[in-house]
């Protein structure tokens, strides 16, 4: 279904039509077939990164120099979309190349950059960042794992909770405080799981919905880390360097919530077309049809909002307030339309077997990270 017949994304290229097509079909092969497989397993294979990678859709918007695809974000987000648009579960590749793969090109040096990124671009790491604790999360000034300088390594303690790709991850950004209290006290230290002393992994956490992501509790208990591991040339740095970061991951976010609110009024469309009651198809019924037409506007008016933003962000032009707008408006929207649709199926809309319900549990996480959406709103306040 075409949502607004004759509107095309004024950022989209014939070179993008060729990348939205080639992820259609890779995610169709290679990940749709797993779907339920990895649902059970709560992730999904090693080498389903490494296929991603070798198929161009890891590290889209870093530059070809380490590895990456030499595209822009708007590269980025359509392999994003294209996984929403495909049902295809469990790679967190928003958080991969979007965001892990981002910080290390924008504030790594030369030598980390090649060490990393293309280990990244491959599939041959994951990447994860390890911002949230269990009594921190949207306040990452109140992070408490700490990063104590020892000779030529830093010594890590403290323990991590929700983060994405933890489970499978080989190279994690860990938020710590390597001064004293407040923003200013704050570095981005990178660390090798591979062998690291002292560090662990707790559950793969079961969750409400995106079961085929894995997301785990980390734990660091005296882990060292090479001092040159630090992100940046100089500690402190790295709540600013979180800041600066955060317009991306948001957008990105947005862009997901965006391309989910189409996918539900697909299946809701096609739906309620076939589905008979009362002798005629629930389309039909002009409560259906309002209802709907409220979805389909509300869902167009997403997609105009996230290109204007993706416009911006492809200009450097992006700011904090209007990234936090597109965040928490586009995934409380998203939210209310895959409720309004999932009703049409009625009882089916509550089985797990049908796509709309599995739309409706994972959802529910995108209001909370990326910063809460009430967090979003104070941004937001700040510049009334």
């Amino acid at each position: 279904m075409e949502l607004m017949p004759g509107y095309r994304s004024p950022w989209m290229t014939e070179e993008h039509d060729l990348l939205k097509e080639a992820a259609q079909k890779f995610f169709q092969r290679e990940f749709v077939p797993n779907t339920d497989r990895w649902i059970k397993q709560q992730h999904i294979d090693r080498d389903a990164w490494r296929k991603a990678g070798a198929a161009g859709f890891l590290c889209a918007s870093i530059p070809e120099a380490y590895g990456g695809g030499g595209g822009t974000f708007a590269h980025e987000m359509l392999i994003v979309e294209e996984q929403e648009r495909a049902l295809a579960v469990g790679l967190g590749n928003v958080v991969h190349s979007g965001i892990v793969a981002h910080y290390i090109n924008a504030y790594g040096s030369e030598e980390q950059k090649l060490k990393w990124l293309p280990k990244m671009a491959s599939g041959d790491m994951v990447g994860a960042i390890a911002m949230t604790e269990p009594g921190a999360g949207s306040d990452l000034q109140g992070v408490r794992t700490t990063a104590r300088k020892s000779g030529d390594k830093y010594i890590i303690n403290g323990s991590k909770t929700f983060i994405t790709n933890g489970y499978l991850a080989d190279l994690i950004i860990v938020v710590a405080r390597t001064g004293g209290e407040g923003s200013k006290g704050i570095s981005l230290i990178v660390v090798e799981t591979a062998d690291a002393p002292g560090f662990r992994r707790g559950r793969n956490l079961e969750k409400l919905g995106q079961k085929a992501q894995d997301t785990a509790e980390l734990f660091f208990d005296d882990v060292p880390v090479p001092a040159e591991n630090l992100l940046g040339p100089e500690e402190g740095k790295g709540f600013a360097q979180l800041m600066n970061q955060l317009p991306q991951e948001r957008l990105l976010i947005a862009a997901q919530a965006c391309a989910v609110m189409e996918v539900a009024l697909k299946l809701t469309t096609d739906y309620v077309k076939e589905r008979k009651a009362f002798g005629k198809s629930i389309l039909d019924f002009q409560n259906t049809q309002f209802r709907l037409a409220e979805c389909k506007t509300e869902a167009h008016i997403a997609r105009v909002f996230i290109d204007d933003c993706t416009m911006k962000h492809l200009e450097g032009k992006l700011d904090a307030t209007t990234a936090a707008m597109a965040k928490y408006w586009a995934t409380d929207k998203q939210c209310e339309i895959i409720d309004a649709c999932l009703q049409f199926f009625g009882g089916y809309g509550y089985m797990m077997e049908y796509p709309i319900t599995r739309l409706y549990a994972d959802a529910r996480i995108q209001r909370i990270y990326g910063g809460t959406n009430e967090i979003m709103k104070v941004l937001i306040a700040r510049t009334l």
